[in-house]
């Protein structure tokens, strides 16, 4: 992958935020109508934790009443975080260990988030920054030697997807009744 490339360039500059004392059906109904999985839980301007549609749901099972339930009450206090001026071999491998949405912080001050999908729509990005190849170039797939002998890296992004479900870079997908889902979300 091309070290060119930083995190504050592909990035999203809009991201969800909630209180700790919301109510959690009206975080859920937010989530739900913006088409984003979580929610930057934010006291004042600083970063305090997220929330999840996963989360929600968890709670929904193991304690039921949504209705007098807050954010507060279902949210991971910690978030994973992430500079802006992070090349993206880093938050790449850094995302596929941790398999999540990562919050862009600077200097302790939310500025977006990243995900996997963010990741992938910036090979695009790379190759019109790295010089235009010649058309009779060959391209080898992982494991697989070009004409010249070179040979594709196990780390490219032709063995790595996205969970239809929950939008984690994976490289483990399966179908199951029509989506591509992660080893996780198969289990729910």
């Amino acid at each position: 992958m091309n070290d060119l490339v930083s995190v504050r360039e592909v990035m999203n500059r809009e991201y969800v935020g909630a209180s700790a004392s919301d109510g959690l059906v009206e975080t859920t109904e937010l989530l739900v109508r913006e088409g984003e999985l979580t929610a930057l839980v934010l006291e004042g301007s600083d970063p305090v934790g997220v929330v999840t549609r996963a989360d929600i749901l968890g709670y929904l099972v193991s304690e039921g009443d949504p209705d007098g339930a807050t954010v507060a009450d279902v949210m991971t206090d910690s978030y994973p975080s992430i500079g802006p001026d992070a090349r993206l071999p880093e938050a790449r491998d850094r995302m596929a260990t941790y398999g999540t949405q990562w919050v862009v912080v600077e200097d302790g001050e939310p500025l977006g988030t990243l995900t996997g999908y963010d990741i992938l729509s910036s090979v695009r990005l790379e190759s019109e920054i790295t010089e235009p190849r010649d058309e009779s170039t060959e391209v080898a797939t992982p494991g697989q030697a070009t004409a010249d002998g070179i040979t594709a890296t196990e780390d490219s992004f032709e063995e790595q997807g996205i969970c239809s479900a929950c939008g984690t870079l994976t490289r483990s997908l399966a179908s199951l009744n029509g989506q591509l889902l992660c080893a996780d979300c198969r289990d729910v």
